[in-house]
């Protein structure tokens, strides 16, 4: 093996290295984006939502599995 090959493998090594961090930095980012996104989502929650109403007390109450 001579030494541009040596050297050339050694130069696709660590841009292989480069790329693979760059690919995990950008995907910490990208999670850490959503993570924000849904906590804003469940803070727009209400905290004391009314309670449901009990099944077949109201329209809707009662699905027909039947049909």
């Amino acid at each position: 093996m001579d030494v541009s090959a040596i050297a050339a493998a050694a130069s696709a090594n660590a841009a292989t290295k480069v790329q693979a961090e760059a690919s995990v930095r950008v995907l910490k980012m990208a999670m850490d984006l959503q993570a924000e996104s849904a906590l804003q989502l469940l803070q727009t929650i209400p905290a004391a939502a009314a309670p449901a109403p009990a099944v077949g007390s109201a329209a809707g109450g009662v699905v027909d599995t039947w049909a």
